[in-house]
């Protein structure tokens, strides 16, 4: 047997025990893992606040650990390919369009591409490039199609309504409270962006109590699922608190998801000795080319 497979024995071997009290699987009903750290197991509730005192510091430590493994994680481009021509939706904010007739995101090549007629005459392109659909004729109308857009649960549609409640913009009434409730609705149905918005409010007060703590906390949900500005700004709080390091790593993650302010300011750690010429010259190289595609 070989060595690797004498480990992996050992490991089905081993019998868990209670962290606190030493009972093992077979004594006590089955063992359940701290959900912070994942390294010790518990017998049960009364078990695990016995053994806090003792394994509080190693469990915080292992927790923020397994944190950052999942906040410095490239994330995914949050934006499925353009539906028309197949390509990668590019990173760039003005490089895609969201359509309120039928709820695609549509790269703005084909937004603005010429369309033809069976003749190949030029023909007027004020339609939807996906569905054909005209474009609206006002902005209350618009609004009236995002709204149908939400009965349908349109993440995308529920967070743009959200920012008109919370702008009080377009015709809708200012209401803070309405606006988070939408935003917490799009953010559980997937939207980057309402993160974003949720930690804005905690940021301004905005229907709720100022709590920079929540709003970072809503910024990291928002990096993690791609959303370049939370990301800045989870690294802008990194750079006020002096963890340069994290914010180098924050920033670059941004700039590769198209943000432009975040290039910026690698440029203004680079000048304060914080950040490599090479970094900055890579960092720099990449954003030109998001820029060209």
């Amino acid at each position: 047997m070989s060595s690797t497979e004498d480990t992996a024995g050992k490991e089905d071997n081993e019998v868990s025990v209670c962290a606190n009290c030493g009972k093992g699987e077979e004594e006590s009903d089955k063992l359940k893992a701290c959900t912070a750290c994942r390294l010790v197991k518990y017998c049960n509730r009364d078990c695990q606040i016995a053994h806090r005192p003792q394994h509080k510091k190693e469990c915080k430590r292992r927790a923020a650990e397994l944190h950052d493994e999942k906040l410095f994680k490239q994330p995914p481009n949050p934006y499925e390919d353009c539906p028309i021509c197949f390509l990668r939706m590019p990173t760039l904010e003005t490089g895609r369009r969201y359509q309120t007739c039928c709820g695609k995101k549509i790269c703005s090549g084909c937004c603005y591409a010429p369309v033809y007629d069976n003749q190949g005459n030029e023909v007027d392109n004020q339609k939807c490039a996906f569905c054909r659909t005209r474009a609206p004729d006002a902005i209350e109308e618009m609004i009236e199609w995002l709204l149908k857009r939400m009965e349908v649960n349109d993440a995308d549609a529920i967070n743009t309504i959200g920012c008109n409640y919370r702008d009080g913009r377009y015709g809708i009434t200012q209401d803070y409270t309405k606006a988070l409730e939408l935003f917490h609705r799009a953010a559980d149905l997937g939207d980057a962006e309402a993160y974003l918005n949720i930690g804005y409010a905690y940021i301004n007060g905005d229907g709720v109590e100022v709590d920079e703590k929540k709003a970072i906390h809503y910024f990291e949900l928002g990096a993690m699922r791609g959303d370049a500005t939370a990301r800045s700004n989870v690294g802008y709080n990194e750079h006020n608190a002096g963890n340069m390091e994290r914010a180098a790593r924050h920033y670059t993650i941004a700039v590769r998801s198209g943000d432009d302010d975040s290039l910026e300011r690698i440029k203004e750690l680079y000048t304060d000795g914080h950040a490599s010429k090479d970094d900055y010259k890579s960092i720099t190289i990449i954003s030109g080319i998001l820029r060209r595609d």
